[in-house]
């Protein structure tokens, strides 16, 4: 369980709740979403499926998924995925807001909080994030947050059946600020 709760200036990070299923469910149910997610997240994204992630979440001992919540409503997701083997002090970010709340910083605030958790209260001195090229807002969001471009991953993914490119960001524990601006 999660001992803590963040309060970023747009947003709140907290733990997930049973109750966040059916918000969950509305936001992530939209192909524009899923677009620009990994295939692991389904499409049609239905309660059930919402009700299972969380589950699995609360299961974990290490508390590295969060609710991104507004207003008292969990309206999206943002995780950290620990590598393994000698990638074992590295995190892949992972996030994703509804639809009705792009553009207004929230996912940036909820990154910013998130990265300074996992250098604060994990051992890892990496955390990079892979947006495919063509979603441009995704990488202003990680740069307004702190991240650098490290290259262009070409050819390195399939989306709905197109190769895509992705850009490689990251933040590093030594040289992170979390308001760069």
């Amino acid at each position: 369980m999660v001992d803590f709760e963040l309060r970023p200036l747009k947003c709140r990070v907290r733990a997930f709740r049973v109750d966040d299923a059916p918000s969950i469910a509305h936001h992530a149910n939209n192909r524009k979403v899923w677009l620009n997610l990994r295939d692991l997240f389904p499409h049609p994204y239905t309660e059930a499926h919402a009700a299972g992630y969380i589950a699995h979440v609360l299961k974990r001992t290490e508390p590295l998924s969060f609710a991104i919540d507004v207003d008292g409503a969990a309206v999206g997701s943002i995780s950290l995925r620990r590598g393994e083997d000698i990638e074992r002090q590295s995190a892949e970010l992972g996030y994703w807001i509804g639809e009705e709340f792009w553009g207004r910083g929230i996912t940036t605030d909820a990154i910013r909080f998130v990265t300074t958790i996992g250098f604060a209260k994990h051992d890892l001195i990496r955390i990079f994030a892979v947006p495919f090229s063509r979603n441009t807002a995704s990488c202003r969001v990680l740069e307004k947050a702190g991240y650098a471009c490290e290259g262009l991953m070409r050819q390195s993914a399939v989306k709905d059946g197109v190769v895509e490119d992705q850009y490689l960001y990251a933040a590093l524990r030594g040289e992170y600020t979390a308001w760069p601006e």
